[in-house]
């Protein structure tokens, strides 16, 4: 199919979508589908829920920002199950503005912009449909047509829930076009788009001497003044403010604690009553979720303030932190670069990682646990188990510092200083080095950090390339070990067969010969050393290895190399060693040999074809790992 065939079946899809009937028409729509008169709130999270939910170790997960969000779970989870859900039962919470508040470049406006983009796509299918009064420039819902009294009689027959009254434009329209027949009323389907201004509205602060409160509620239309000859018919006004055309739908007040005080007055009733004023109009019913985003200082600021504590009561807060893990942060830069002009360039294995290590260190919070530091914790946020600590200690770790993730460095700068390096250096690859140095440099063109900080953040630059160091050592000895993997579960399976004899006080027997033999203390200590089990605690160790080999029997699973940690750290540890001085010969010597050289076309290739390395990312990596182990 050639563009032109695709875009006329995106016309036919399109007109496929209209629909135009009478009031009664719409009642036998709404029996057969009674979600369609959703309230927005409902709305909203059937969307998120229609997306598809996962839980993982006890948190839960959210397909609807999967592509976009990461490492912000329980932050979605609050927001999800606590406002939208609760809203969606039309429980309190839904009246109630909600405001996320976060540092910079958090994800604020991504959220806010992905609930608006995904209500258009929703509105556009069977489960998202919803219709209005035609012509109504609130594209308001039509069973508001119903008078009062026989609303409880329309909600014990069509089980329905109706909230709102007309506009004054309908209720005008019905008497003077329809004679009271509301049956008669046209209805027509509504699709949400934030270009046409239905359903979605955004209001940004400006000037408050020159911004006026009719972008949010509409304004008189002074040229049919004379014809209809009075500010109160609603002809002669126009119902095209933020408020009014995001009806239905959601209303992005971006930086609303920026903004000046009068604007903010129309949203006390609309957020506990559901209604705003407009000119000399009755209020305004209005279904609409208003979604503001700001950062900490404005906020402690406002609840600071005596004369804020209406407004302050009607607001519901989520606190949008940083990403804190570490493979989550490597995925929040892949897709800034996907979405830039910079595919030709290639990023080494590992470059992003080096990034996301400075940036996630900088967001933590010294622990006051014994043997806690920062790098330990950044593992163990990141799902890995550190000595002495378990996932189950991250609980702990997280409500120690509940301000943890509220500072520190940005995203948007790691993403320039990756951008510098992508666009200065002459090449067609940049590696860890490349991205560690353009964020060292940065800093010198950063004048609002203090000495300290610089000194800080250099700091953790350093930490992050020691980091990388490790990974880069590991990633070379694993491509020299030809059958790496096979290599390291021999090896983990025979300390198994060692430590179950040892703790049984049993010998082991020779496959070949059958001789009955002691267990290999000499193997056995020569894995446990490299971890750093003490000769005392070598006892203990294997006890413990043990009972987790049984504990997995019993429970069906099979105990592997992934299954220990540090156990798989001590195997890795033992086959590096075993391979460091074939390593660091072959990587560092100038004049290689026919057989050394062979091996690092060899190495080279398995990088290339197996580590996502590039030609010149994997003979930069054997150089610096050679330089790393001749040191």
């Amino acid at each position: 199919m050639d563009f032109l065939q695709k875009l006329e079946l995106y016309r036919q899809q399109q007109e496929a979508l209209a629909w135009e009937g009478t009031f009664k028409d719409y009642l036998q729509l709404v029996k057969a589908r009674p979600y369609i008169a959703q309230l927005s709130h409902a709305r909203i999270y059937n969307m998120i829920k229609d997306a598809g939910i996962e839980e993982e170790n006890g948190v839960k997960k959210y397909k609807f920002f999967a592509e976009e969000i990461f490492g912000l779970e329980k932050t979605l989870e609050k927001l999800v199950e606590e406002y939208f859900h609760s809203a969606a039962r039309r429980l309190d919470v839904r009246k109630r503005i909600l405001l996320l508040m976060g540092p910079v470049s958090g994800g604020k406006s991504t959220i806010v912009t992905m609930l608006k983009k995904g209500l258009e796509k929703y509105s556009r299918t069977d489960r998202g449909a919803l219709y209005g009064i035609k012509g109504c420039p609130m594209h308001e819902e039509p069973l508001h047509l119903i008078p009062e009294e026989l609303r409880p009689d329309f909600e014990r027959e069509y089980g329905v829930y109706i909230e709102g009254n007309l506009c004054p434009v309908c209720r005008l329209r019905l008497q003077t076009e329809f004679n009271g027949q509301i049956e008669l009323m046209p209805v027509e389907r509504v699709i949400f788009s934030e270009e046409n201004r239905i359903g979605i509205g955004t209001f940004t602060p400006s000037d408050p001497k020159s911004q006026d409160i009719a972008d949010l509620t509409g304004s008189i239309d002074f040229s049919t003044i004379t014809e209809y000859g009075s500010e109160s018919d609603p002809r002669a006004y126009r119902f095209d403010g933020e408020l009014n055309i995001a009806n239905r739908g959601i209303m992005e007040f971006q930086e609303m604690l920026k903004c000046d005080e009068k604007f903010l007055w129309n949203l006390l009733s609309l957020s506990q009553e559901g209604n705003f004023k407009a000119g000399r109009f009755a209020l305004i019913s209005a279904d609409e979720v208003v979604v503001a985003h700001t950062n900490e200082a404005e906020y402690k600021a406002f609840i600071s303030n005596k004369k804020n504590e209406a407004l302050q009561s009607r607001i519901i807060v989520i606190r949008v932190p940083y990403n804190l893990k570490v493979s989550e942060e490597v995925k929040i830069y892949e897709k800034l670069i996907r979405n830039s002009d910079m595919k030709h360039i290639h990023i080494a294995p590992h470059a992003l990682r080096a990034a996301s290590i400075f940036s996630v260190l900088s967001r933590l919070k010294e622990s006051k646990k014994q043997g806690m530091d920062l790098v330990k914790k950044m593992k163990l946020y990141d799902g890995e188990d550190v000595e002495g600590f378990k996932q189950k200690d991250v609980t702990e770790l997280l409500n120690e510092n509940p301000d943890e993730g509220m500072s520190g460095v940005d995203p948007r700068y790691v993403i320039n200083r990756i951008s510098s390096a992508l666009v200065t250096k002459d090449t067609t690859c940049i590696n860890a080095l490349d991205v560690l140095r353009a964020l060292k440099d940065g800093l010198d063109q950063h004048p609002s950090i203090t000495k300290e900080e610089k000194e800080r953040l250099i700091n953790f630059i350093a930490i992050a390339r020691r980091e990388f160091d490790e990974i880069a050592k590991k990633e070379v000895q694993k491509a020299f070990v030809y059958s790496y993997e096979e290599s390291a579960r021999t090896l983990f399976q025979n300390y198994l067969d060692n430590v179950e004899a040892y703790c049984n006080g049993v010998k082991l027997k020779d496959p070949i010969t059958e001789e009955e033999l002691d267990p290999d203390e000499k193997l056995m200590r020569s894995i446990e050393e490299q971890i750093g089990v003490s000769e005392n605690a070598k006892k203990s160790f294997r006890e413990e290895i043990l009972i987790r080999l049984s504990s997995y029997a019993r429970r069906g699973k099979t105990f592997d190399y992934n299954s220990h940690e540090r156990l798989k750290e001590a195997i890795e540890k033992k086959l590096f060693a075993d391979l460091k001085d074939v390593v660091k010969i072959t990587t560092s010597t100038r004049t290689p040999d026919a057989e050394q050289l062979k091996r690092i076309n060899q190495v080279s290739k398995r990088l290339i074809d197996e580590h996502g390395y590039c030609p010149v990312c994997a003979n930069e990596l054997l150089k610096y790992v050679g330089s790393l182990l001749n040191r």
